[in-house]
């Protein structure tokens, strides 16, 4: 079996409901989700004039092969609603992969470790939850560390604990 770690998200519609049918979603399609972190709050990144990012770290075993991954996690965005009409723009989910096994994987449509992630807060956050002591396969560190040297300032906020989520 295949460790899948991927990060959810979505700032439109019922952003919670929106996480958990993606988990449902997931779980049907890729396997198992075996770890989940807490939900978190962050200001959009990229393109900031929208509203607020739920987001969500899984863990999940699979026996799907990376490239049969990506084809699926796109499909479950598609099955929910997300039309890729705007770079960093609004969006119902987004699935992304942070991590399939140890691999790295650098092809035009899959690109394994998630080559962006430890230069957003709203990434390592909810990973560091789960698999502190990981250590990123081209990095040469520990997620822990990556969290440490980001550089990201904007602040991601546990949901659960705001009394909204």
């Amino acid at each position: 079996m295949n460790k899948v770690f991927l990060l959810i998200g979505g700032n439109m519609g019922d952003r919670l409901q929106n996480l958990h049918q993606a988990i449902s979603l997931l779980s049907a399609a890729v396997g198992p989700v075996i770890q989940q972190s807490a939900v978190y709050e962050t200001a959009a990144w990229g393109k900031t004039d929208q509203p607020a990012f739920l987001n969500q770290a899984l863990l999940l075993t699979s026996r799907l092969s990376a490239r049969e991954l990506i084809v699926t996690v796109l499909s479950v965005e598609e099955e929910m609603g997300r039309h890729r009409t705007e770079k960093f723009g609004p969006r119902v989910i987004d699935i992304d992969i942070m991590f399939y096994n140890e691999d790295v994987i650098n092809e035009p449509h899959l690109t394994i470790p998630h080559p962006q992630m430890q230069n957003r807060r709203f990434a390592l956050v909810p990973l560091v939850e789960l698999a502190p002591e990981m250590i990123h396969p081209v990095l040469g560190k520990t997620l822990e560390e990556l969290l440490l040297e980001c550089k990201d300032e904007l602040p991601v906020v546990n949901f659960s604990k705001t009394g909204l989520g």
